[in-house]
């Protein structure tokens, strides 16, 4: 019964062990399902079921019937046209990062768009190229081709010696984009979406910043206009740059001017796109201007001839014929091409995730990957690269009043009538434009540095995490670094459970309250009862950790004691039979002066027989261990004759420290030390029947719902007559002495008050607690 009183709450009820508990409201026995149930449920048919399993497969089909034309159509006409440009802009600059012919990325830029539009379940996020995603399939590309005309053994067998190192980059490219999509579908498939939660924030921010740097020196050639030989292996960044550097020399002014010229423009327009993104009806699309007015100035004045710069070249209008992907490169890159499905479904799924929080509806993340697997696949197919999504264009898709995927279905069209018709206006411009516009949309990823400063302030092992992973990424590349930043991200999990902050709880406030002791000032501990609090799962990497904390809690080793007691009643037993101990109401008398068992006969004792339980039944009287022995028997004596773990943060026992478990437990029954467990949820004491855990020392009866349950049992079964309180609340509060009434009250006995209700051992629990 609970009643409210004011700030106040008034609870009345039994004190209840989990199995009396269980009891009294009638616990069911629930039938756990099966893989086999779960197969059954997978398999079964319906009308309705096959309906939903289409709107899912094509989301398409639930949000086109409801489509707003006189509301959304204007705005995403808008959207769309802007969002294209964008994309055909970044298509041709990440082309670069992947190391093939710009016009490539137009590809990349276009079939995605068209899969997702029928199978995404994003509104907003506009699908194709990605910097990151880019550069770790140039990264591949550089180690799977040669660096001359002579075929690298690695290329497949369908590319002849004669073919051009272009044309086996984008083979590369492209049968690594296909085995990317193709476990993407798996993933989906299989409903594997939940692969992105090992992904934390920390750990994407940090690679993609990382990234980032790879892409900024990977640049550098662009701008300077130098030849850098390829390198794919750890420390590869650092070797560029010296190669950079060692050629600086041989700089190409009119390269470098302009790219840097872009490069403050573009900054510089991005800034106050966003600063003033409030007043401006749409952001400035200075990308789309700055090339504009680069083609035509190259053009213009033959840059290509007159300074020797690099441009774009040839552009064939139209599409290519779908290739084969080349089944080596499959075997080569499978590795890598599972870090690029991951980190490209990652990103898609993390901004996806950001628009439909802001806009309300749902997205699913299995649904995503099998969206991005066949746009990739589809992609892949027709020379394309890898696809997820770039921010800062689905920053343009939507801020321009983008409100579903007819606009990315416009933007395709844009990208469209660039690969068809007016591909060739681009061919004049210089790739060190494009070097320049890769690099202004790394501005929101170099910025993540400051995320160093907000973690450290915020938590210590996500701070790490971040700064590993950058280093990661940065000295072993892209791919390894990924790999190891997972497997870094995973063992600080494993070592924030494996070295849980144990906790020993007290009494705060004279209520049902627990919390730990060291927090407060004035608490309340029962006299010989300690509280230990384990707030992480127990398995076999911290079990050792746990044993070794909750010795230091209690201050000694119930094994030792165990010990000690057996050898010490090996010697009584020996003293009674010979007739030289004799046992009177004030206590042992021995007839003679001195007893001595040798130490031989000691150390021979068994260690087994030690580690037994105590067993006084053949003799005639019972031992007191915190007493008094005979002669020079010395037993160290305890104060503890209750022990309650608190396991209300234990989600989880795994075999091997059930076992170690069940040692601890055994060691403290057999020194006369009660043991309770409590704040476990039934499948926890489920899963010990199962594994016959219990036996005639530890039993199910040892579980409590709460620690005050637990305290009040106590209380109950020692029949305290007092309670010892901390000494600084002796002095300040004066509850020096209490005494526990029949009527459930605790009184002071001198003043003979009523002071608040609690800790009583009543039948009936009554609280009063106040906030």
């Amino acid at each position: 019964m609970i009643e409210p009183i004011g700030n106040q709450y008034v609870v009345a009820r039994p004190v209840y062990s989990a199995n009396a508990f269980g009891e009294e409201h009638k616990k069911k026995e629930r039938h756990h399902k099966t893989p086999l149930d779960h197969l059954k449920k997978l398999c079964s048919c319906s009308a309705q079921k096959a309906k939903n399993i289409a709107f899912s497969l094509f989301p398409i089909a639930s949000w086109l019937p409801a489509y707003r034309i006189k509301e959304w159509l204007l705005s995403d006409i808008v959207s769309g046209i802007s969002t294209g440009l964008v994309a055909v802009l970044q298509g041709l600059a990440f082309a670069l990062l992947v190391t093939i012919p710009p016009g490539y990325g137009l590809y990349a830029a276009f079939f995605p768009v068209i899969i997702y539009f029928f199978l995404g379940t994003s509104r907003h996020i506009s699908v194709g190229p990605f910097p990151v995603l880019s550069m770790m399939v140039g990264a591949i590309v550089v180690r799977l081709t040669p660096t001359d005309n002579t075929a690298d053994s690695t290329i497949s067998n369908n590319v002849t010696n004669d073919s051009s190192i272009d044309e086996q980059k984008v083979m590369v490219a492209a049968t690594v984009t296909i085995l990317s999509g193709i476990i993407q579908l798996l993933m989906g498939v299989l409903r594997l979406g939940f692969v992105v939660l090992y992904l934390s924030e920390s750990l994407i921010s940090g690679f993609t910043t990382a990234a980032a740097i790879h892409v900024l020196v990977s640049q550098l050639k662009f701008m300077f206009q130098l030849t850098v030989p390829a390198h794919t292996d750890p420390f590869s960044l650092f070797k560029v740059l010296e190669s950079v550097f060692s050629q600086i020399e041989k700089t190409n002014i009119a390269d470098l001017v302009t790219s840097l010229i872009i490069l403050l423009v573009v900054f510089v327009v991005k800034e106050i796109n966003q600063r003033f993104k409030a007043k401006l009806p749409v952001p400035i699309p200075i990308e789309l201007i700055v090339t504009v007015i680069a083609a035509g100035v190259s053009y213009g004045f033959d840059f290509k001839t007159r300074f020797n710069v690099a441009v774009i070249g040839e552009m064939k209008p139209g599409f290519q014929a779908p290739i084969t992907p080349s089944r080596q490169t499959f075997q080569d890159t499978i590795g890598d091409c599972f870090g690029v499905a991951v980190v490209g479904f990652a990103v898609a799924f993390s901004v996806a995730s950001v628009y439909s929080l802001k806009y309300d509806y749902p997205i699913d993340g299995n649904q995503e990957l099998i969206a991005l697997g066949v746009s990739n696949i589809f992609g892949g197919s027709f020379r394309g690269f890898a696809a997820s999504t770039a921010l800062s264009r689905s920053g343009v898709q939507e801020s321009t009043g983008g409100k579903t995927q007819i606009a990315g279905l416009i933007s395709a069209i844009i990208v469209l009538i660039v690969i068809v018709a007016i591909g060739f206006l681009l061919e004049p411009l210089q790739k060190s434009v494009l070097a320049a516009l890769a690099l202004g949309n790394l501005k929101g990823m170099l910025m993540q540095f400051a995320e160093i400063r907000r973690l450290w302030r915020k938590d210590k092992y996500d701070c790490l995490i971040w700064v590993m992973t950058f280093i990661f990424a940065v000295v072993l590349g892209l791919g390894l670094g990924l790999a190891a930043s997972v497997a870094f991200q995973l063992l600080t999990i494993v070592f924030r459970t494996q070295f849980p902050k144990c906790s020993t709880l007290a009494n705060v406030g004279r209520s049902n309250i627990y919390k730990n002791r060291k927090d407060y000032s004035e608490v309340y501990e029962p006299e010989g009862v300690k509280i230990f609090r384990c707030p992480s799962p127990i398995y076999f990497a911290n079990i050792s950790f746990f044993k070794q904390k909750l010795i230091d809690a209690i201050g000694f080793r119930p094994l030792r004691i165990l010990r000690k007691r057996n050898k010490a009643l090996k010697k009584i037993r020996k003293l009674q039979k010979k007739g030289l101990l004799q046992v009177t109401p004030k206590g042992f008398i021995c007839t003679v002066d001195g007893f001595k068992d040798s130490d031989e006969e000691l150390d021979n004792d068994k260690i087994e027989e030690l580690d037994q339980p105590i067993n006084t039944t053949d003799l005639p009287f019972q031992i007191d261990w915190n007493a008094n022995l005979p002669l020079n028997i010395a037993v160290p004596k305890i104060n503890l004759h209750s022990l309650i773990l608190d396991f209300s943060a234990v989600s989880f026992l795994d075999v091997s420290s059930m076992r170690g478990l069940k040692t601890i437990l055994q060691e403290f029954i057999r020194i006369q030390v009660d043991v309770y467990i409590v704040g476990t949820d039934d499948d926890f004491i489920e899963k010990l029947t199962r594994c016959e855990f219990f036996d005639d020392e530890v039993k199910d009866s040892i579980f409590f719902l709460t620690i005050h349950d637990a305290v009040l049992h106590i209380l109950m079964k020692k029949d305290y007559s007092t309670s010892k309180f901390n000494p600084s609340q002796e002095v300040e509060a004066k509850f020096d002495d209490f005494t526990i009434n029949t009527d459930g009250g605790l009184r002071n006995r001198e003043c003979q008050t009523a002071l608040p209700e609690t800790l009583c051992p009543a039948a009936g629990l009554r609280i009063v607690t106040k906030f």
